[in-house]
């Protein structure tokens, strides 16, 4: 084998990866809700990294929605900052508007709790659906001042880890954008699933791992399941 051999496997990630992150930009540039100025793109190996700053915490949300939407994306680093363009808000002005729109929330039920430091939200408590959980995190995404959020809630387990593992069995084989045989389904105590096996992309990955939160007495995902 030559040396021209052994180099161009090295040669072709490269040129992978520099289309991958041209990619990813023309998104980032393309999606309307981003201010994609100030936001940086590095990749390797299909590994996507995100760096910089934008203007408001959920243009973070919505960059990392706007990355894994590029085909050839494995994996994601979001290294973006939030640099606020007004006065910033107190954490008292900020813990007062997010208690109330947790406590405004048909969804979010009062064992929901939450602390604030130097601009970035804690939500603590214990919820029985993960619905709730996902739900105070959005009730709150949109505040002005909003520098990020930490979310602690804890989903209690509320069934045997028998049931929860028949119950997304089911589940995975009713979503039309799923291959159910292809995953396998492990549930210990406490209500932790893992998801093993290999899918054909990251929309059926993270399908099948909604399907798997969307079961009662679910606490915890983990989410191997390979990309074919």
């Amino acid at each position: 084998m030559n040396e021209s051999n052994i180099d161009k496997p090295v040669h072709d990630r490269a040129t992978a990866d520099r289309q991958l992150q041209q990619r990813v930009l023309e998104e980032l540039d393309f999606e309307p809700r981003i201010d994609s100025a100030h936001i940086g793109v590095s990749v390797t190996d299909g590994v996507v990294t995100l760096s910089g700053h934008v203007p408001g915490f959920t243009q973070t949300i919505e960059a990392e929605r706007a990355a894994w939407r590029v085909k050839g994306v494995k994996a994601l680093v979001m290294k973006l900052d939030v640099h606020l363009p007004f006065d910033p808000v107190t954490d008292e002005e900020l813990a007062r508007r997010a208690r109330g729109l947790l406590t405004w929330s048909s969804t979010v039920p009062d064992s929901v709790r939450l602390r604030v430091s130097n601009g970035r939200i804690t939500l603590i408590g214990e919820v029985p659906w993960q619905y709730q959980r996902i739900n105070a995190e959005r009730s709150i995404q949109s505040l002005k001042g909003l520098k990020g959020i930490t979310n602690e809630i804890v989903v209690k387990p509320t069934v045997q880890p028998s049931a929860v593992k028949d119950q997304i069995t089911q589940a995975l084989k009713r979503n039309a954008e799923v291959e159910a045989r292809q995953i396998r389904v492990e549930v210990r105590d406490g209500g932790n699933v893992t998801l093993e096996g290999t899918v054909d992309s990251w929309i059926e990955r993270k399908a099948a791992e909604n399907a798997a939160w969307a079961v009662p007495g679910v606490t915890a995902v983990q989410d191997r399941l390979g990309i074919g």
